[in-house]
């Protein structure tokens, strides 16, 4: 196993596009604490009420503070677990999983529907997160959907964050007996070119959102000498949809994947604080100096006694002899990777996340799922991330070894949200109907 784990590549944090596997690091994963409740984090109220969605009526209105109850009114909080660090531990087969039946969500886009793409072998679906101190609590998209009544769950971020997005809307689904009451308030179709989409769920008054923000820090574009249009990017300055973020009651963040991308791991013409555009800048100091102004916004803008806020961590690409643009790839994996070096790389931007959030004042729960994405080589479309019509070769020129097929691996993603949620005592006192 370990002479073919030594073949993986991993994409570097920032800079060169790739990283082969390096002598073990120390048999640990840093995490972010999670934030230990108090009662002022147990009153959050809606603030969905400040702002409109673009021109049409708030889809959320104010309800009541978040409790916790289950559906019989009993306490959900999970015994012992609340000292458990829910990032170290390993994946265990479960004949229970998937949560929800591939082929049975329609908000999953074709990018990541890689049964229906092709995919023939379905092992990877069988696989749940197992923390090594405790059980994550069954995912209960009844309860979960009671705590977060009458609130926006907003995620913000790249296209990772509209994996888990869609993942999200899939778990809770299953969760309604009349799932015509689950609907995009704009009657948008969920597609990787439309950056905005809401969700509303009638019967609880609440919204699941996604909105596109690459860098968390505003893209712009300059013209050079020629009349050519060039990207930036203004590390300095927030991206233009914060006056978005504002109106949610819970935040889930990422940035990450487009940090090693050329342009940007480059740094050559790109970078800009206020008007002055760097000739040369490096990408790591780039990538530090944008996390911090995303974290003074959070601090400025953010009221912990009513609004919780999740950063979600770096997920683990597994690209063989190349990188996303230059033939890697992934295909024929089909279990996931259950010891190696792998299993400990943390990265360059995982470690600067932890610098950053220590600093801020507003606390913020890291989703820390670098790690649990390591094992999983298996969970990518890979070839089929496309569907290919009847008779046509599916093409392995350019393979998805980034993203997540749908059922999988973004769904423990939420599964730690609703652990969060339920281990911390956040939710709604309102009985369950």
């Amino acid at each position: 196993m370990l002479s073919q784990l030594t073949r993986w590549q991993l994409p570097l944090p920032l800079g060169n596009s790739t990283l082969s596997i390096a002598p073990p690091e120390p048999a640990h994963s840093p995490t972010h604490p999670l934030v230990p409740p108090n009662s002022q984090n147990n009153s959050f109220r809606s603030i969905s009420d400040e702002l409109s969605v673009q021109d049409e009526t708030d889809p959320v209105q104010d309800n009541e503070s978040f409790g916790v109850t289950d559906d019989n009114g009993g306490d959900l909080s999970m015994e012992g677990v609340k000292e458990c660090n829910f990032y170290m531990g390993t994946w265990v087969k479960d004949e229970g999983y998937p949560i929800y039946k591939q082929g049975s969500c329609p908000y999953v886009d074709e990018a990541f529907d890689c049964q229906s793409n092709g995919r023939g072998d379905s092992d990877y679906l069988k696989w749940r997160w197992k923390p090594d101190g405790c059980d994550l609590p069954r995912f209960n998209a009844t309860d979960f959907l009671a705590r977060i009544r009458g609130k926006r769950l907003m995620l913000v971020g790249d296209s990772m964050n509209r994996n888990q997005f869609e993942s999200i809307l899939c778990l809770l689904r299953e969760g309604l007996h009349n799932k015509s009451k689950m609907y995009e308030i704009h009657g948008h179709k969920i597609t990787k070119g439309r950056g905005y989409f809401v969700f509303k769920f009638e019967d609880y008054s609440c919204t699941v959102e996604f909105v596109r923000s690459h860098f968390l820090v505003k893209e712009g574009v300059r013209v050079n000498a020629h009349g050519n249009s060039n990207p930036t990017l203004s590390i300095d300055q927030i991206d233009k949809t914060a006056k978005r973020w504002k109106r949610a009651d819970i935040l889930v963040f990422n940035t990450g994947h487009w940090w090693t991308h050329g342009k940007t791991a480059r740094g050559k013409n790109y970078y800009k604080e206020g008007d002055y555009l760097y000739p040369q800048f490096d990408s790591v100091v780039a990538y530090k100096r944008a996390l911090r102004t995303w974290a003074n916004w959070v601090d400025k803008n953010v009221n912990p006694k009513k609004q919780l806020v999740f950063y979600r961590g770096y997920s683990s690409a597994h690209f063989r002899g190349g990188d996303w643009d230059s033939g890697g790839s992934c295909n024929g994996e089909t279990g996931p990777v259950l010891s190696g070096t792998i299993l400990n790389n943390y990265p360059q931007k995982m470690k600067i996340v932890d610098e950053v959030l220590k600093e801020m004042q507003v606390p913020v729960k890291l989703l820390n799922v670098t790690r649990l994405t390591n094992f999983r080589k298996d969970g990518h479309p890979s070839i089929y991330g496309k569907n290919v019509t009847a008779g046509k070769k599916v093409s392995t020129r350019r393979q998805d070894c980034s993203h997540w097929c749908l059922p999988g691996v973004p769904d423990a993603w939420n599964e730690l949200i609703y652990a969060t949620l339920v281990s911390q005592q956040i939710g709604t006192k309102k009985k369950i109907q």
